[in-house]
């Protein structure tokens, strides 16, 4: 089954479309973009530059995709998205290209209307963006993490895998993988016990990430977060869900850490 395009769409020679795409009026496809089979672009979507666009896709009015870095100390060169199968990109998106291996966005992916994915991202699969998030370049984010709605997330942040930030969060440092994060500026609540529950952990899960989080940020703990960390690891040595986190806190990194609000912080 070969592609569907409206007679008012653009399609640049060169654009290779799948089996089963439509490409619905007032649409622009750049003569480098790859769309997979079945994807769905509804009406006036620009996708450009060296884009490559999973099957499956559902593309709302107003997305642009592929445009270059808006980083004011780049030049506006043609770089790379890749976006896996099956996610849905709402209306306003905005999703820019990075260069070298580009900006890389995993499978069943959700970007509610008019959130922003910046130059050189890297987004895990199940990742949603709610309404209005903003996304500063090399932002990466894990698995099944959700932002909400009107969050900014600086530069260079990593938030973990099973993460969940609330809305009209400013986040500035790292968020720990199963964490939940809000405020503005952003600071650590505790375990994303709902966001776990519905992905279906275990109760024994739950309670193991429960105790490793109080190890590592007890408040009455006066040692260095380093010497918690290695108590951690060896206390729950072979817990891969624990070990996630240790790995996300000994890995290099240009931010702070997301850590709890101070006791007596009202701020």
């Amino acid at each position: 089954m070969s592609a569907t395009l409206h007679p008012t769409a653009i399609v640049e020679d060169g654009a290779r479309l799948h089996d089963g795409v439509v490409i619905g009026p007032f649409c622009h496809v750049g003569a480098s973009v790859e769309i997979g089979a079945g994807a769905v672009l509804q009406s006036h979507v620009v996708i450009s530059g060296r884009s490559r666009i999973g099957a499956g896709a559902r593309i709302f009015p107003f997305v642009s995709i592929g445009t270059p870095s808006q980083d004011l100390k780049a030049a506006l060169a043609e770089g790379a998205v890749t976006i896996g199968d099956d996610c849905v990109v709402r209306e306003g998106v905005t999703i820019n290209a990075g260069v070298g291996a580009g900006t890389l966005v995993g499978a069943r992916c959700v970007f509610l209307a008019y959130s922003h994915v910046a130059h050189d991202c890297r987004l895990g699969d199940g990742v949603v963006l709610s309404n209005q998030t903003l996304l500063g370049g090399h932002v990466e984010i894990g698995d099944h993490a959700m932002i909400g709605g009107g969050t900014a997330v600086h530069q260079n942040v990593r938030v973990g895998a099973y993460v969940f930030v609330g809305g009209l969060a400013g986040v500035e440092g790292d968020v720990i993988p199963f964490g939940l994060a809000g405020g503005n500026r952003a600071h650590l609540f505790g375990v994303n016990l709902v966001g776990v529950r519905r992905r279906g952990f275990s109760n024994e899960r739950i309670a193991r990430l429960r105790e490793a989080y109080r190890r590592l940020f007890a408040r009455d703990d006066a040692r260095a977060l380093t010497e918690r960390i290695d108590e951690v690891a060896a206390a729950f040595a072979g817990d891969a869900d624990v070990a996630q986190i240790i790995d996300f806190l000994r890995a290099p990194s240009t931010r702070p850490l997301c850590a709890p609000r101070a006791r007596g912080d009202d701020a």
